[in-house]
C-alpha cells in the first residue's frame, strides 16, 4: 500500500481491490501513481492467491488521466502507460467507476475487461479541446466497446456521455446507484473468482490475443496522429488555455 494507491485483498474470495488515491488531483497520474499501480497489477498477475482485480478510485472523479504537470503519460515497462494500458494480463480486471473518467481515465477503463459504473459516472475524450489526441487507445478501443457513430462523437466533440447512455450502448456491464460501484464490482469479481482459475486465464488470454491482433493498426494510426500534433502550435495553445482556465484561441500561431 502507498499513499497514491490503496489496496485491499479479500483473502477468501481471491479478489484484490486497487483504489486510486490522488483525489486532490482528480486521480490524475503522475510517475508515483503509475509505478504504484503497475507494481500492484504485477502482484495481481503473479500471486496465485489473487484471482480477479477491481480498480476503483477515491473522491468524486475516477481519473482525469495524465497529470498535465507531467511531460508525457507516465509508463512502465510491463504495463505501458499508467502501468495498465498495454499490460498483458492473465487475470480479469473490473473497473468500478464513480464520477468522471475522462481522457486517459476513460482509456484506463477501456483497458479493463469489465465495467461497473454508478449513475454519477461519465465517460469522455476531451483531448481535441486541448489541441492533442487520445494517445492511449481511446481512438480505437472506444469503437470496440461502443457503436461507431457514438465512438466518433466522443472522439471529435470532446463532450462526455453519462453512465446511462454508456450502459444502454454496451460499455457498462452493471449500472448501480451512486456510491455502490466498488461493492458491485467486487461482487462481480467474486463471482468470476469462483470459476476455474486456469479456465478463466485461458479464456482471457484467447480474447486478448484476438483483440491485440486488431489493435495493431489502431496503435500505428494513433502514433501518426500523436506525431502530427507533437509540435503543432495548437497543442501549446490548448494546454496553455487549460491551465489558464480560458477558451483556447485556435487562431493563435
Amino acid at each position: 500500500m502507498t499513499r497514491e494507491l490503496v489496496e485491499r485483498h479479500d483473502g477468501e474470495g481471491g479478489v484484490r481491490t486497487l483504489v486510486l488515491n490522488r483525489p486532490d488531483r482528480r486521480n490524475a497520474f503522475d510517475r508515483a501513481l503509475a509505478d504504484a499501480l503497475s507494481r500492484a497489477l504485477d502482484e495481481l498477475d503473479d500471486d496465485p492467491r489473487h484471482r480477479v482485480g477491481v480498480l476503483a478510485a477515491n473522491g468524486p472523479v475516477f481519473s482525469a488521466g495524465t497529470d498535465l504537470h507531467e511531460p508525457s503519460s507516465p509508463a512502465t515497462e510491463r504495463g505501458g502507460e499508467y502501468g495498465v494500458i498495454l499490460r498483458e494480463r492473465r487475470k480479469p480486471l473490473v473497473a468500478a467507476v464513480e464520477g468522471p473518467a475522462f481522457g486517459g481515465g476513460f482509456e484506463i477503463v477501456l483497458a479493463c475487461d469489465l465495467v461497473v459504473a454508478s449513475t454519477e459516472a461519465a465517460f469522455g475524450l476531451p483531448e481535441v479541446a486541448r489541441g492533442v489526441v487520445a494517445a492511449c487507445g481511446g481512438l480505437f478501443r472506444t469503437e470496440d466497446r461502443l457503436p461507431a457513430v457514438l465512438a466518433m462523437e466522443l472522439a471529435l466533440s470532446a463532450e462526455p456521455i453519462d453512465a446511462e447512455r454508456a450502459s444502454a450502448h454496451g460499455l457498462v456491464n452493471r449500472l448501480c446507484a451512486p456510491g455502490l460501484a466498488r461493492s458491485e464490482a467486487e461482487r462481480l469479481a467474486r463471482r468470476i473468482a469462483r470459476n476455474s482459475p486456469a479456465a478463466v486465464a485461458a479464456t482471457l488470454t484467447a480474447i486478448r490475443t484476438v483483440r491485440s491482433a486488431r489493435e495493431g493498426v489502431g496503435w500505428a494510426a494513433t502514433g501518426e496522429a500523436v506525431a502530427a500534433m507533437a509540435q503543432h502550435p495548437e497543442r501549446a495553445e490548448g494546454i496553455a488555455a487549460f491551465f489558464e482556465r480560458r477558451e483556447p484561441d485556435w487562431s493563435r500561431r
